[in-house]
């Protein structure tokens, strides 16, 4: 018997605050901000081809999603507003991005400062009311 993987219910897109929200038939409910969704693509140019070629991302705070496309039944392309649009983000991953979010953000943030890289501030990136809506 398979193990039955959790599957979006709702997509939303908060552009003004810049995070999309997930709602998972699992019941769990994910508030994912654009610039960790950016940094975390699952594309070979931030992943690299194999373990050891990840390029860390820097300059991504402000980022923001400009297009969700729907791949399948199993996964959406996100366009983001610098460009990157490569890569796609399974309901496995989306899940497992949402999950680890405090833990994947904190390397994340550490690996900048080892590498003498400040972030610059930005939002609390809470989703605000309203928000473009995707149906899956």
């Amino acid at each position: 018997m398979s193990e039955q993987r959790p599957k979006p219910v709702d997509i939303k897109l908060h552009q003004q605050s810049r995070v999309l929200e997930i709602a998972f038939d699992d019941g769990q409910r994910f508030e994912l901000p654009c610039e960790y969704l950016r940094v975390l693509s699952p594309s070979a140019e931030v992943r690299g081809h194999g373990p050891g070629q990840e390029v860390l991302q820097l300059g991504k705070e402000n980022v923001n999603i400009v297009n969700i496309e729907q791949v399948g039944h199993y996964a959406v392309r996100l366009v983001f507003d610098d460009g990157h649009d490569s890569g796609l983000y399974s309901w496995d991953l989306l899940h497992d991005l949402g999950r680890n979010k405090d833990e994947y953000f904190a390397k994340y943030l550490a690996d900048l400062a080892a590498a003498g890289h400040k972030r610059k501030s930005g939002d609390d990136h809470s989703a605000a009311a309203g928000g473009t809506e995707i149906k899956i």
